[in-house]
């Protein structure tokens, strides 16, 4: 789920826009200790175009892949493809081996950009006809030299044309390539200039990779429609961040999974409002980080749902209920996947505990115009999102209130059936969060011995078996159901290039795993720890594991988008997980 928001496409270019800024003298991209003029972006763009019409064979599809930090190459690629009418793949740095070899080879990117720091991680890859270009090397210089005197020629670009193809993970396996065109990513990039009111005098702030979607349309392209100003951060980092915005004047940015809960985890200082930022965009920072954010550092941060594929969107706004995401706009209803008739309108007792969540729980559906335009090479895939009906299905379950408020209630491939009844991971996590301890919660499901599922709850940070239990019965909320039988407890949640939880890790490994497992049996009321033996029989046989060493790039979750494992450093200070992410 990311935070982009499209109106659909349009019939302009991001060439236009990119040649627009040909004469733009003005400070245009920052990187470090690196500055370009709009001007000099244009024209490095134009370069590296013409040197694409060059290099591009004409015998395949206009593929780039840019293995690359978020360093000025990155978006003058980007522009160039555009100008080319050339497409680009992001490859994303964490993924290893064959499953980076897979990426670039999937989207048959005939040249791959690169730079020293990655070189490592294509010794020994297999890449037939894909050829090397290593920026910032000699040879990479007298390439480009031959064409420093060519000028953006929009021309050759169409709103049809594919422009991008960025990964997205999902429950089918490997990573999907959806495409975008240069028509639907300068539609993106109004949409949002237009919501948020940027200008020519805003700086963008782009501290998210730039292989996945969310740093191309929700930040660059914006910046690009209005002639803002882009400061590059080439990794995200938490304890730099203020200091980034400081420095290159950033009054915008967007975010991704834990990236707020990290930037409140550095140490308060008595100058934190001391900057010109003014919004933040993204998702899963939650309601109550996204309000001790603009209390500490009085920057509003503005949640959206939408899929990364450009199928639905919802917007928060004022009125909206605790836990909802918006108000469901045209065309979207929440279906129940098997019938695909509409789902009944969510029931709630006093407490706000979902009363009906087995009838009222089903998925999003967009059935009015969207501008999805599919996958590359995955038509697999792309039918289980356009179905035969031509409706956009979201994969995300969803319920929704009988004033027409959307609640999110996870991936399809987050819903549990405990004892005959379907419940959904993410209205779990709202509850588990509030217990004291928990930095971080994630809730999956792991197969019952006999049929079925059985919950099991992964806690990062301090955990009390006993208390816990309390907590639990004290929740007014927590249907009979919910209760996990399983708590894995981590000192650091896993999680992705994204900062978003590794949930295919965790689901794969259940409770045979390397970590303390607590678990409360049938009929008991108390947790204990999970002993082998007892292990062996909770789960059926041939599932999970412990974890060992080279796994992470194993079995389910191998071709997430996102890459193996990463663990944060230091004490994990995520909060608040499950519905609340999506309540601004």
């Amino acid at each position: 789920m990311e935070s982009t928001r499209e109106t659909g496409t349009g019939t302009g270019t991001v060439a236009e826009l990119v040649a627009a800024r040909w004469g733009d003298r003005r400070p245009g991209l920052w990187c470090e200790d690196t500055v370009l003029t709009h001007h000099e972006v244009a024209a490095g763009a134009a370069a590296r175009a013409a040197l694409l019409a060059d290099l591009l064979p004409p015998d395949g599809p206009p593929h780039v892949g840019l293995l690359l930090d978020n360093t000025p190459e990155f978006p003058l690629w980007l522009s160039a493809a555009a100008l080319a009418g050339a497409a680009v793949a992001g490859i994303n740095s964490t993924r290893r081996g064959p499953e980076l070899a897979r990426d670039v080879l999937h989207t048959e990117c005939r040249l791959l950009i690169t730079e020293h720091a990655h070189l490592p991680l294509l010794r020994g890859l297999d890449l037939p006809g894909v050829r090397l270009l290593i920026t910032g090397t000699p040879e990479y210089d007298a390439l480009l030299a031959p064409y420093a005197d060519a000028r953006p020629d929009p021309s050759r670009a169409t709103p049809a044309a594919r422009l991008l193809l960025y990964f997205t993970s999902g429950s089918t396996g490997a990573p999907k390539a959806a495409i975008c065109t240069q028509g639907r990513l300068a539609a993106a990039g109004r949409s949002l200039a237009e919501q948020f009111a940027v200008g020519p005098d805003d700086v963008h702030y782009v501290c998210m990779p730039m292989f996945h979607g969310n740093a191309v349309i929700a930040d660059w392209a914006p910046a690009l429609t209005a002639g803002a100003g882009v400061a590059l951060r080439r990794r995200f980092s938490a304890s730099g961040f203020l200091a980034d915005v400081r420095r290159h004047r950033a009054t915008y940015f967007t975010y991704v999974g834990r990236a707020i809960q990290y930037v409140l985890a550095t140490e308060p200082g008595p100058d934190d409002r001391d900057h010109v930022l003014r919004l933040g965009f993204g998702t899963e920072a939650g309601a109550v980080d996204a309000a001790a954010f603009e209390r500490r550092f009085g920057v509003r941060l503005v949640e959206g749902y939408g899929s990364s594929e450009g199928g639905a969107a919802v917007q928060w706004s004022p009125g909206t209920p605790p836990g909802a995401v918006g108000r469901a706009g045209a065309g979207l209803v929440v279906l129940d996947p098997q019938t695909r008739e509409e789902c009944p309108r969510a029931v709630f007792d006093v407490a706000g505990r979902l009363l009906n969540g087995d009838a009222a729980i089903g998925e999003l559906v967009n059935r009015g115009p969207n501008p999805f335009e599919g996958y590359w090479r995955n038509p697999a895939a792309e039918a289980e999102r356009r179905r035969d009906d031509g409706a956009y299905w979201t994969g995300d379950l969803f319920y929704r209130d009988r004033e027409g408020f959307l609640y999110f209630a996870g991936r399809t491939d987050d819903r549990l059936r405990v004892d005959g009844e379907n419940l959904a991971a993410a209205m779990i996590e709202n509850i588990l969060a509030r217990y004291e301890g928990a930095d971080a919660v994630a809730v999956y499901a792991v197969p019952d011995p006999v049929t079925g599922d059985q919950v099991m709850a992964t806690v990062a940070g301090a955990f009390d078996p006993a208390g816990f239990a309390e907590f639990l019965l004290a929740q007014p909320d927590l249907g009979t159901k919910m209760a996990p039988r399983f708590v894995r407890v981590v000192e650091r949640m896993p999680v992705t290039a994204t900062n978003k939880i590794h949930r295919a890790l965790l689901r794969r490994e259940g409770p045979r795993c390397a970590d303390p497992v607590w678990w409360r049996p049938p009929g008991e009321p108390a947790y204990r720890r999970l002993t082998a033996r007892e292990a062996e029989g909770a789960v059926p046989q041939g599932w999970g594991g412990p974890r060992r060493e080279g796994d992470a790039g194993k079995g389910e979750g191998a071709g997430q988008a996102e890459g193996p494992l990463v663990f944060t450093r230091g004490p994990s200070f995520v909060r608040r997980q499950g519905l609340e992410p999506r309540t601004r």
